[in-house]
């Protein structure tokens, strides 16, 4: 096809694309494979999903469970996550109203936020973020507005917001706050204190929380994952987005989901409707035996997720990078600025070029690109000799 001229473009193109690039994390995944660098980009497992939930999905397809499931969730998989919040959160859902079952937590997330925000309306973000939620929030038609988390430094060993400058982002236009805890790329796990900072400020401004719990079973140090639904006041105005991506290593199965109070399910159920009609129904069936599973594969979970990182987390550092120790999920964000490098970008194609393992920029989880620009982040969801072959070459940083 002939190339359509820039002013074309310009006019062609919505303004909304323009306001942000592509996923920097999948282009670092394309980078991985052209230079046959090991991935520590993307926060996909290189080992096997447990055999049970495999086999759960293939007897799903041999039973012909192959067509539509109800659009908003097949009734088992409804079942397991209204049971299981109740065992996990202690939080009472109705599968029949309550719960809408999404294309992953990616689209449990934009078609939230297309449910509840209008034109004007502004979304509270904390920085560094997951690189969707931003541009979630222009698609949907809203303003971000961003809070920064500062990283660990001689004052507290843990990520943190300054509850002034976190105030200061709520105003008459406030329509919602989205919380990642535990988090992605920082690893760090919001306290009850904080949530229920965060919860004050939702009811002082009338205001919605959107939480993101995809990785509630990863977590590291005593921590404890809280759901903000959870909290007195909040049941009516938090929606609850999770999926089985991370805690049963099938991220490409695309099965999240949304629980919300009635009448906003009721929207997100619509949205939803109109953008994917739903997800895969043998993988929904295979989900609902994945959340059956016993204590101790969640125990398990963590425990090889921790093993994991307190073995990367010496690597990086002999290498030479500051490390900021995360607390819950299975990333490591680290200080490059030892490094000398001009950028996170520079820094990053140098070690996927010449080093052969791909990280991620630290400036595309925030809104201002110098923020980040003397950081990476590494994934750690990978196999042992994933990690070993990585050292390996991680070490030649050293000489």
């Amino acid at each position: 096809m002939s190339s359509v001229p820039s002013s074309r473009v310009k006019r062609l193109v919505s303004e909304k694309a323009g306001l942000f690039t592509e996923s920097v994390i999948r282009e670092m995944t394309r980078q991985a494979m052209l230079h046959g660098a090991i991935n520590l980009a993307q926060g996909f497992p290189d080992f096997s999903a447990p055999e049970e939930i495999k086999r759960a999905a293939q007897e799903a397809i041999a039973a012909d469970i192959n067509q539509y499931a109800i659009t908003w969730g097949a009734k088992p998989l409804r079942d397991a996550i209204a049971r299981q919040m109740k065992v996990w959160q202690g939080i009472d859902v109705d599968p029949e109203t309550n719960v809408t079952v999404c294309c992953g937590s990616t689209e449990a997330m934009i078609a939230s936020l297309m449910a509840i925000t209008n034109p004007g309306d502004e979304v509270v973000v904390f920085e560094p973020f997951y690189e969707t939620y931003g541009p979630d929030t222009v698609l949907s038609g809203a303003t971000p507005r961003y809070v920064t988390l500062h990283p660990p430094d001689s004052t507290s060993d843990v990520w943190r917001y300054d509850p002034q400058e976190f105030r200061a982002a709520f105003n008459a236009n406030t329509k919602a706050i989205i919380v990642n805890t535990p988090n992605n790329p920082t690893g760090k796990v919001f306290t009850r204190a904080e949530l229920e900072f965060i919860r004050d400020l939702c009811v002082e401004f009338d205001a919605l929380a959107i939480t993101d719990e995809i990785y509630e079973h990863i977590l590291y140090d005593g921590t404890e994952h809280i759901s903000m639904a959870a909290l007195d006041g909040m049941r009516d105005r938090t929606i609850t987005i999770n999926g089985m991506s991370k805690t049963y290593s099938v991220t490409g199965w695309r099965v999240g989901w949304a629980v919300a109070p009635a009448q906003l399910t009721s929207a997100i159920r619509k949205v939803h409707d109109f953008l994917t009609v739903g997800a895969a129904a043998p993988l929904q069936a295979a989900g609902a035996v994945a959340l059956s599973m016993p204590p101790e594969y969640y125990a398990r979970l963590s425990s090889s997720y921790k093993a994991r990182r307190d073995r990367m987390i010496p690597v990086l550092r002999d290498a030479g990078f500051k490390v900021f120790v995360p607390r819950g999920a299975y990333y490591i964000m680290t200080d490059i600025s030892a490094f000398g490098f001009a950028d996170d970008v520079k820094f990053a194609r140098y070690l996927v070029k010449d080093i052969g393992v791909a990280t991620v920029p630290g400036s595309s989880f925030y809104k201002d690109a110098k923020s980040g620009a003397n950081q990476v982040r590494f994934a750690f969801c990978k196999k042992d000799e994933t990690l070993a072959a990585a050292a390996e070459r991680l070490s030649k940083l050293k000489k």
